[in-house]
């Protein structure tokens, strides 16, 4: 019995094996590809791109919201702190000057029939004390000014109707129509309101003029009238003065 001899199973080229064998890449090994450059992106993205810069910039006209705001919201609290420390300034002018009248009246005045030379300092200290108190309570003294306004007016942007003086001629329902139309256009909005600063500043720039007049006159009449009372002990002598 003679042994088959069996041939040994093709292998093929092993090169050509191993070029046909696929490899598993793993995504760890795997190299991330670049991100596209500026020349590599499609043109329909950049337009996009533009539109929307433009779109801001068209409606950033005035700069953005929240800067328009917070400059409005600080314009607003100045103009009303100032208008504050003006009301206390004339407060204090009035108390101080209705002080020294009230203890120049009772006081000095008795004694101007036995003391003729006593005459000339305190009229000149109570003339400047009363003209003081005069423009300190014309600065704290209130004051409204008042326009005819009707709504064509402020649907037309010419009228200012977030201060009181003007929107209180109108009727209820005139006023309600003019807030909603100025609430919903955003120009319109930012002019009243810039308008209402403008009227807030000149009543502020009214006050403060008013008290440094009353500081003025104040400080000149109190030196004056001291300066002649000095004057007069001086000039006259014990054995000048009238008994």
């Amino acid at each position: 019995m003679t042994d088959s001899i069996q041939d040994p199973p093709d292998v093929g080229d092993p090169d050509e094996a191993a070029r046909s064998t696929p490899v598993a890449i793993s995504s760890a090994d795997a190299t991330p590809e670049p991100p596209a450059s500026a020349s590599e992106r499609s043109p329909e993205e950049g337009r996009k791109k533009k539109k929307k810069k433009k779109k801001k910039n068209d409606d950033g006209k005035l700069g953005s919201n929240r800067g328009i705001e917070t400059m409005f919201r600080t314009s607003y609290r100045t103009h009303l702190d100032l208008s504050q420390m003006a009301d206390n300034k004339a407060n204090i002018m009035i108390s101080i000057n209705g002080i020294i009248i009230s203890v120049v009246i009772a006081s000095v005045s008795p004694k101007i029939d036995s003391n003729p030379w006593l005459l000339v300092p305190t009229t000149v200290l109570l003339v400047g004390c009363v003209t003081s108190l005069v423009f300190a309570v014309l600065s704290a003294r209130p004051r409204v000014t008042s326009h005819i306004v009707t709504l064509d007016d402020v649907r037309s942007n010419r009228a200012n109707i977030l201060f009181f003086g003007n929107f209180v001629n109108m009727n209820e329902d005139d006023y309600l129509n003019g807030m909603a139309s100025l609430l919903g256009d955003a120009e319109s909005l930012y002019t009243s309101m810039m308008r209402d600063l403008y009227s807030l500043g000149g009543v502020l720039a009214r006050k403060y003029r008013l008290l440094r007049t009353a500081y003025t006159l104040f400080m000149i009449s109190l030196v004056v009238s001291v300066v002649l009372f000095i004057t007069v002990f001086v000039a006259f002598t014990p054995t000048d003065l009238p008994l």
